[in-house]
């Protein structure tokens, strides 16, 4: 029996575009100025722009070129954790000043208050930081849905579409894997969620239905008539 609800962000509660069109583009213009006003005074600035020296081998002072990297990563949609950091604090402000709401589709918004108020219990697996995860969410244009979470999961699981970062998940949990569904826009991801045993969804909500064995989805309302059955 399903009790537990895992969930994607990008393509499944929220729009592609939302991110691409509205927040990467937004921290691509705002990172220099966030990073060189914050870096001096912001620990958890200097802390991140630590890392990004480490993995790019840009010396730890030299701001301006590390700046660079965060940019050059931001255009290749990298999912490093250092660059989902800061954009993540980047973006709260970003919330906070009413540049932007989070978008959530309506049906999942709907759907995910539907089955927290029935007993499940809701967690996010996103690629962005848990920051991110949290903003989007609890500044939505339905309001703030925080509420509706257990809790929240980034890339310091591991990749999305490697079968162990599932299996963390799972030990961080403690967890049964049949109890778990997983909803994902991404068939590598569910099969990677599949091999240690959770139970899938496929969300296809924009174009033609793809070609497949698996069951598809449109929206939140086919996921929870699988949901009642199961």
């Amino acid at each position: 029996m399903i009790r537990v609800v895992l969930t994607d962000i990008e393509g499944t509660t929220s729009s592609i575009s939302f991110v691409h069109e509205v927040l990467f583009p937004y921290a691509a213009e705002h990172m220099a100025e966030f990073v060189k006003e914050g870096v001096a005074d912001n620990p958890a600035i200097r802390e991140q722009l630590d890392v990004v020296a480490a993995q790019s081998g840009q010396p730890a002072d030299a701001v301006d070129k590390l700046v660079e990297v965060l940019l050059d990563w931001i255009r290749e949609d990298r999912k490093e954790t250092s660059l989902k950091a800061l954009q993540g604090m980047l973006w709260e402000q970003g919330y906070q000043k009413g540049a932007f709401k989070g978008h959530v589709y309506a049906d999942a918004a709907e759907y995910l208050t539907h089955w927290h108020d029935r007993g499940l219990r809701l967690y996010v697996y996103s690629s962005g930081s848990v920051k991110a995860q949290k903003l989007i969410f609890g500044f939505s244009e339905y309001g703030d849905l925080t509420p509706c979470f257990s809790g929240y999961f980034d890339t310091r699981m591991g990749p999305k579409k490697e079968s162990a970062s599932y299996q963390n998940i799972l030990d961080e949990l403690g967890l049964e894997p049949v109890t778990v569904l997983f909803l994902s826009d991404i068939e590598a991801e569910l099969e990677a969620a599949e091999a240690v045993g959770i139970k899938t969804a496929w969300l296809v909500r924009e174009g033609s239905l793809p070609v497949t064995d698996r069951p598809v989805m449109r929206d939140f309302s086919e996921v929870d008539a699988v949901l009642k059955v199961r």
